[in-house]
């Protein structure tokens, strides 16, 4: 019983660091700290991809030259899932970064980053282009 959960302690953990993302996403009004959350969250997923991945054993799938006469039991692991990943670190960094420009652009225009506040700027201008 004890190794099963030495052996998904890792998951445990990736679960918990996504749990923690998606609260700061969903539960704080601040811009920055949703930004924050959503990073988290996200390396949280790319965590969970490269964990379950991971083959016990598996070698790097580089192969020798001159290649052996007879094939040999060699276990390799795939890198296609660690490739992907590496692309998504780098969408996620870009995306990251436009949210921030985001967030600055925001606070140079309502003077907050706070949800609750730049929700009332806009309904108070909404009601006075209304008015006229």
């Amino acid at each position: 019983m004890v190794e099963l959960i030495a052996e998904r302690f890792a998951y445990g953990v990736i679960i918990i660091l996504m749990m923690t993302g998606l609260y700061a996403v969903v539960a704080s009004a601040n811009l920055v700290k949703r930004m924050v959350g959503l990073g988290l969250f996200q390396t949280s997923v790319f965590l969970l991809y490269i964990t379950i991945s991971k083959v016990l054993g598996g070698a790097p799938p580089i192969l020798e030259y001159p290649f052996p006469a007879t094939p040999d039991e060699t276990v390799y692991s795939n890198p296609l899932p660690h490739v992907l990943i590496l692309t998504a670190i780098v969408v996620g960094v870009a995306t990251l970064a436009v949210g921030l420009a985001l967030v600055v652009r925001i606070r140079e225009a309502y003077g907050t980053i706070e949800d609750g506040a730049i929700n009332e700027a806009d309904y108070a201008l909404d009601t006075e282009r209304a008015g006229r």
